[in-house]
């Protein structure tokens, strides 16, 4: 797809150059537009007004990338070299002889397919972003107005917008009538933005704006007004475009290759990926130590197949390192894991957490810093008003959100009812006479569920909904106040002008100031404090009486104002004055709109003050406190300035008390002179950082980077276009399901259903209880493939007849060992989970104690299975334990099935104790034993599993070459002694478990400790080179616990 031409593009910045500069720049005429011809070639030189979609991998594709992992490839490999030895061997023609390669290759597509499916259905970002424009829309071309395809817009055009459209480009307005653009997308901030086509130089003093006056940009929706500008960016040169090139960059692998031709997607590998993938290789390696290793001894010991004494020996061995192969490699972990995580998914959307890739439920959970976007998120997003100053009366509304059946408005000092107070009933209703907000019910298309939505401008709508609190409707209002004239808000003039007909009333409404003898028209200024201010001459009281507006009176308003800005409120003032005809000529057309409002404006009463705020959500802060006490710092992102940002964050709880003014920066610091700060300088200030004001999506995704280099694992929350890049760049994005655009859905890991910041702490918690899941099962799992390697290893070198087939090794493993598994990984979390730190970055699946535990776990069930299997075959085989001396009798194949029956029974047994001793790595089995319903149906399954495996006919014998039906009480009762003995002595290695944990949680403290000082910044904190140094000294000391292999 092409995109715009870099050479052609203009060299100046089109906010900041007069019209006439512009339209010479980019060749082209307001009145007239380009011509046709002029349009088609920069559309040839440009190309199309679209955004650059790069290819999306294939389902197919996705499928040959799960077989490409370390595990997954040596498992292929032994089912193809089962197959082909067997192909070689005696028994070539028995189609049974295959079934053990074709059981593994089919557990590795099953994985496979799952993986890729689960993949392919996460949406995609670019795709979303494309479809925030419309198909067409009006230009001026040759002197005409005519419709043209979005696509086939080019720099020059001259554009025509109206309310309800989408701006196709970024343009630069020539023509604005109260035009007021929403773009809540691009900034994430939820008031409809004012424009002009004058040029403003910014006054000294003044914060800088997210987005130039005299700007529109592509993606953005028209919401009031009418203009024209000149189009002077398309495609992917438009700040829309800009941010596609952000995400297509942090996808970056994608544009890699692995394999010669697969897409590289390892850069965006989560924590858990990556980590099971180094345990795997590990696995990997170690397998093929060990198979080489048997296959040599056996070799050496010229072991040969007991069904065919006559073949060669190594034919034999390569059997038995298939059978290794399949002992040594977990291929039950991908299973378990991509099981245990599709569960976790499901308990997710319980608590209002959708998620959209498995990986991203554990992430969560070892998410070291939680950034998050205030509107929406840890507020409402929705303006209410909180305050109101009438008649000279401070008031506090209650209540949050758009629903004005919830609260009520109060006095402020005597929390006595205030709903019928004249100054409160005249201050809304004069107020609501300014507005053009209505307020109705709709239904939401999906939950069916009724909800309050304001219909207009969105600084209206904390009015309407205050209003309906004391019971005046908007749209009785209108009705029976006529309007007559209206002014509508500018940002020259500051505020908002209405004339309303009064006749035949003697109060403004019932229980409502009283107006004027003669009184037919009535004028309400709404608008900034300070402007209004400079039109009142006097002030309503609370007892109707009015008051000359002195200086000492205005300045005790202007405190009252003062006041609330300072609690992040946004303050509006409402005057008003009675009059008993209109001052100006309604016939004489020559009279202009300003003149009327200067005619007007004069003379006004101030009635009342009305201060709203975008209120934090319930249970946010809370939830704060909780993810501090989890070891997670809480980081807002916000458009805002910085001093209401800091208000909120204080409301929050995000910033403390005790906290100094370099805990909130405006992101200018990140960026002097528009150059970002060096890798370290960056590092050093996002470290101890916890607020940053007035972002550019630019600026989201270098502080997502710096945490990142600073090892910690970074979730990042938002909702609009502006929020994409870092919400795919974070380890795990996390969009808003109600608020959120398609385009920050398509960028995130899961998407909160309920909008909610409390919803993330909650799935931190079961992030973590997953993790504690998965390495309960992979220690459960690895300690079998441990006992499976010594078991075999032990009956070559012995030269006792090899305990166990490779089919029933796959069986034991995926079908009777399978659900206790997965019912580990769905173990309920300790009470105290989010009490803990989180785990560090690098932090293997499984540590040094682990492994330790495991070796000790798999010994003890080698040993023990090994001691019931040679009873076994010392009671079968007569005496006889030693494959030579078996082979003499007529009946040795149905002896050997007995004994290894017996051994089969035991370690199912065995396995199922295990299950619940594996419940946890330090407590005693009994303390809860009960505690995990899904264990009890895990282990009924297993048994019911086991007694299929052993008495069903053909199944039994044939296939997996078992007998339960043959071995008599004696061998039930024999095989009673393996889950005993591992019971006993399981239990017993806790002793030795428990104190290489508290090691390493000490260890693990040592480091967070250090980590927490320096964030600190305080007197006498060592530095980030003190710090690192004091880790690796740690480490160095606690080595020998937390080496893993």
């Amino acid at each position: 797809m092409a995109s715009a031409s870099t050479a052609n593009a203009p060299t100046i910045d089109p906010s900041e150059v007069s019209l006439e500069e512009l339209e010479r720049s980019v060749c082209t005429s307001i009145a007239n537009g380009l011509s046709p011809e002029r349009a088609a070639q920069v559309l040839a030189e440009d190309g199309p007004n679209e955004l650059e979609k790069p290819p999306k991998p294939t389902l197919l594709m996705l499928f040959i990338m799960q077989l490409t992992g370390f595990v997954i490839v040596l498992l292929l490999c032994a089912a193809v070299a089962s197959i082909v030895v067997n192909g070689y061997g005696p028994k070539k023609h028995d189609v049974l002889s295959y079934t053990t390669g074709m059981a593994i290759f089919i557990i590795v597509l099953i994985n496979a397919c799952i993986a890729a499916w689960t993949e392919h259905k996460a949406g995609d970002a670019l795709e979303a972003l494309t479809k925030m424009t419309q198909a067409s829309i009006y230009v001026v071309r040759g002197g005409k107005e005519i419709k043209v395809e979005v696509p086939t817009i080019v720099r020059g055009d001259i554009v025509v917008l109206g309310t309800g459209d989408v701006v196709p480009a970024d343009l630069r307005l020539a023509e604005a009538d109260d035009v007021k653009v929403s773009e809540m997308a691009l900034t994430g901030e939820p008031d409809d933005v004012a424009k002009t086509w004058k040029n403003k130089p910014r006054r000294e003093g003044e914060p800088e704006k997210l987005t130039p006056e005299n700007m529109v940009f592509s993606g953005c929706s028209v919401k009031n007004g009418k203009g024209k500008g000149i189009v002077v960016e398309t495609g992917m040169h438009t700040r829309i475009g800009r941010i596609a090139q952000l995400i297509a960059d942090a996808d970056g692998g994608k544009s890699k290759k692995k394999c010669g031709c697969l897409p590289d997607t390892s850069a965006n590998a989560t924590p858990l990926q990556v980590n099971l993938e180094r345990l795997g290789a590990r696995i990997g390696v170690l397998a093929i130590i060990v198979c080489v290793v048997i296959f040599v001894i056996g070799v050496a010991m010229d072991r040969r197949d007991p069904s065919n004494l006559t073949g060669p020996s190594w034919l034999y061995m390569v059997l038995i390192a298939v059978t290794l192969a399949v002992a040594a490699i977990p291929e039950g972990i991908p299973l378990c894991v991509t099981i245990s995580l599709s569960i976790g998914c499901s308990d997710m959307v319980k608590k209002n957490v959708l998620v959209r890739k498995l990986a991203a439920v554990e992430t969560l959970g070892s998410a070291s810093v939680i950034c998050s976007d205030k509107t929406g998120t840890l507020t409402e997003g929705k303006m209410t008003m909180v305050k109101m100053y009438a008649g000279g009366v401070s008031y506090i509304v209650e209540g949050k959100g758009f629903d004005p059946e919830v609260g009520r408005i109060l006095h402020a000092d005597t929390q006595a009812e205030a709903g019928s107070d004249m100054a409160v009933k005249s201050s809304l209703l004069a107020a609501l006479l300014c507005c053009d907000t209505t307020l109705s019910k709709v239904t939401d298309k999906d939950t069916k569920e009724e909800r309050w939505e304001p219909k207009g401008n969105s600084s209206e709508a904390p009015i309407v909904v205050a209003a309906r609190k004391v019971g005046l409707s908007e749209t009785v209002v209108s009705k029976e106040y006529a309007r007559v004239l209206e002014v509508p808000f500018s940002s020259s003039r500051k505020m908002m002008l209405t004339v309303s007909d009064v006749s035949c009333r003697s109060e403004l409404c019932p229980g409502g100031m009283p107006l004027e003898d003669g009184s037919k028209y009535f004028t309400v200024c709404k608008g900034a404090p300070n402007f209004i201010l400079d039109y009142c001459s006097e002030q309503l009281m609370e007892d109707g009486s009015v008051q000359e507006m002195t200086k000492d009176s205005k300045d005790k308003v202007l405190s009252i104002v003062d006041e609330y800005s300072s609690m992040a409120l946004r303050v509006l003032a409402i005057a008003t004055r009675s009059m008993p005809k209109l001052p100006f000529d309604v016939d004489d057309e020559e009279v202009t709109t300003d003149q009327k409002f200067k005619a007007c404006r004069s003379g006004l009463r101030l009635v009342g003050l009305v201060a709203s705020i975008d209120p934090d959500r319930d249970g946010v802060p809370e939830s704060v406190e909780l993810a501090r006490g989890a070891g997670i710092r809480v980081i807002m992102i916000t458009g805002d300035y910085l001093k209401t940002a800091i208000a909120i964050a204080h409301n929050v709880k995000i910033l403390q008390k005790e906290d100094d003014e370099a805990a909130a920066v405006d992101c200018g610091k990140l960026r002097p002179n528009d150059e970002y700060l060096s890798h370290t300088d960056m590092d050093a200030l996002t470290s101890s950082v916890r607020v940053f004001a007035r972002a550019r999506p630019e600026d989201k995704l270098e502080i997502v980077k710096s945490l990142q280099r600073q090892g910690l694992v970074t979730a990042m929350t938002g909702d609009g276009v502006n929020d994409a890049p870092a919400l795919n760049q974070a380890n795990i994005g996390v969009a808003m399901g109600i608020q959120g655009t398609e385009v920050a859905k398509g960028a995130s890991d899961m998407i909160l259903t309920d909008d909610n910041f409390c919803s993330i702490v909650s799935a931190v918690e079961k992030g973590r209880t997953i993790y504690a899941g998965i390495q309960k099962f992979v220690a459960f799992i690895m300690s079998v493939h441990i006992a499976e390697v010594l078991q075999i290893f032990v009956c070559i070198v012995a030269g006792i007849p090899v305990m166990r087939t490779p089919l029933q090794i796959l069986f034991l493993i995926l079908v009777t060992d399978l659900p206790p598994s997965i019912a580990l990984g769905m173990e309920p979390g300790e009470k105290t989970i989010l009490e803990e730190k989180p785990r560090p970055k690098s932090e293997p699946v499984v540590l040094g104690w682990m492994w330790c535990s495991m070796m000790l776990n798999g010994t003890i069930l080698a040993s023990v299975i090994i001691g019931v299997y040679i009873v076994a075959l010392t009671y079968y085989c007569d005496g006889e334990v030693l494959q030579a001396n078996i082979d003499t009798f007529e009946d040795s194949e149905d002896r050997l099935m007995k004994a290894r029956t017996v051994a089969f029974v035991s370690l199912v047994w065995s396995e199922n104790i295990r299950s619940y001793t594996s419940r946890s790595f330090d407590k005693p089995v009994w303390r809860n034993m009960f505690g995990n319903k899904d264990m009890q149906k895990a282990i009924v399954l297993a048994q019911l599993c086991l007694y299929a495996a052993v008495f069903i006919p053909r199944f039994s014998d044939t296939i997996l070459k078992l007998s339960g039906a043959s071995i008599g009480l004696h061998g039930w009762l024999l095989a009673l002694a393996g889950p005993a003995g591992c019971l006993i002595f399981c239990e017993a290695c806790k002793v030795i478990t428990v104190f290489q944990m508290k090691n390493y949680q000490r260890s693990l403290a040592a480091k967070h400790k250090v980590g927490d000082a320096v964030e600190g910044g305080k007197p006498g904190v060592p530095s980030a080179d003190q710090k690192e140094a004091k880790c690796n000294h740690i480490e160095e000391r606690t080595g020998q616990n937390e080496v893993s292999i």
